[in-house]
């Protein structure tokens, strides 16, 4: 992963322009600064081994799981190739063993390719990742804005992002979901960067590429 630093630029200034509350979040926050995974496969791996475990135990688990590949280089063959009680001993539920099972042939045949997403629009990436055991919408939001670096996702299912708009809004409860929505119409078509700044307004951890802490992660939601 990397963090890439964008400066002032016509993004920030468009998000300034159209609300006041986030140009002051800006200022305070400083650049935007996304750490990336360039790799698809091994985003939606990763996605899956982070599922209903603290960030500590996730990232045990994926050295374990690079220790059991060639090179420690994740790839659709190479995890394929690996075991069940393997994964297992690595940390890996029978249902996450379920998971990778799918996500490995999903891409082994090349239903789902890297650099097919990579040319698809935003909603058709959603509809083929979720055909992936395991993975659902907020997942497939992730990747878009941690991977795909797509520019306008507004991933309304986000706790983390809810929260802060509802602090932006100073509201005394939850914002409903056609409030949620309509709240980043005036953010496109840069609604990823307004994510982030939303995201960093929050008390604690910046949500760290793909994964987003898991107070973020919508109840049930893979």
């Amino acid at each position: 992963m990397k963090h890439e630093v964008y400066e002032n630029d016509a993004a920030e200034w468009h998000l300034r322009s159209a609300d006041a509350r986030l140009a002051a979040l800006i200022d305070r926050i400083g650049p935007c600064q996304i750490r990336f995974t360039p790799d698809p496969f091994s985003a939606l791996v990763s996605s899956i081994v982070h599922q209903q475990l603290s960030m500590k135990a996730a990232a045990t688990i994926g050295r374990r799981l690079r220790a059991l590949c060639p090179r420690g280089r994740l790839s659709p063959r190479a995890l394929s190739r690996v075991a069940d009680p393997a994964l297992r001993g690595a940390g890996l539920s029978e249902r996450k063993v379920s998971y990778l099972r799918d996500v490995c042939a999903h891409f082994g045949t090349r239903r789902v390719t890297a650099a097919r997403l990579r040319s698809m629009p935003d909603e058709d990436v959603v509809a083929a990742v979720t055909q992936i055991h395991g993975i659902g919408r907020w997942t497939a939001e992730m990747l878009l804005l941690f991977c795909l670096k797509r520019p306008d996702v507004w991933p309304v299912d986000d706790l983390g992002l809810q929260k802060a708009l509802q602090k932006l809004h100073a509201a005394r409860r939850p914002l409903p979901r056609t409030r949620l929505e309509r709240a980043g119409e005036p953010f496109r078509p840069f609604r990823s960067r307004a994510t982030w700044y939303l995201w960093r307004s929050l008390d604690g951890p910046l949500p760290p590429g793909l994964e987003p802490p898991a107070a973020n992660r919508p109840e049930g939601a893979p």
